[in-house]
């Protein structure tokens, strides 16, 4: 069977935001194993970021995850947040992207996230066992990578301009669904006084 995605394929920003798209139970279908292995990490970001900008033009969040098999590079999760399209308060990127992976050893795998993981993620990222994080994002927001290392995560940043950008103009747009995502309905209502 003939591939979309194969050792010929341009892995430009058209091929990654389609592979974003997909679901994840197609990609074998779509793409071979040597395209898989050509993905960088910095591609692999950019999948995460095209997520990202999914939830943005959905009205959500943008923040987005893909996690990789760490021997064979394909993916095997994604997710976009989407605290505001399902009314979900912990649907994040990374949460989504573990329950799109399903029942498997996370020891094997890399989450590349487009921001720093919340406190949320972080410990579910470290109760799976992920051997490692990618961040794309700690400009507009970091902390838990610490926390992560110290847990026994390798931890590396990799930040994607497009992802910055995305999230700053995300947060000026919209500085209360920010607040929300990260610290819950509890700390508009603190932060208003009522």
């Amino acid at each position: 069977m003939q591939t979309l995605f194969n050792k010929q394929t341009e892995k430009s920003d058209e091929v990654l935001r389609a592979i974003a798209h997909m679901p994840t139970k197609s990609l074998d279908v779509l793409v071979d194993r040597e395209f898989a292995m050509g993905l960088s990490d910095a591609d692999l970001m950019r999948v995460a970021v095209f997520l990202a900008e999914k939830s943005y033009d959905e009205g959500g969040c943008p923040i987005g995850a893909v996690i990789i098999d760490n021997a064979t590079r394909k993916i095997l999760g994604k997710g976009h947040n989407t605290l505001v399209q399902e009314n979900h308060p912990y649907n994040h990127g990374e949460t989504s992207a573990i329950r799109d992976a399903g029942r498997i050893d996370f020891s094997k795998t890399t989450l590349f996230t487009s921001l720093s993981p919340c406190d949320v993620c972080a410990t579910l990222i470290y109760m799976r066992g992920f051997s490692q994080v990618v961040v794309g994002d700690v400009t507009n927001a970091s902390g838990n990578e610490k926390l992560l290392e110290s847990k026994g995560i390798q931890v590396r940043v990799l930040e994607d301009s497009v992802g910055i950008n995305l999230y700053a103009r995300f947060r000026s747009e919209k500085p209360d669904q920010d607040l929300e995502d990260w610290q819950g309905v509890s700390a508009l209502k603190n932060r208003d006084g009522k």
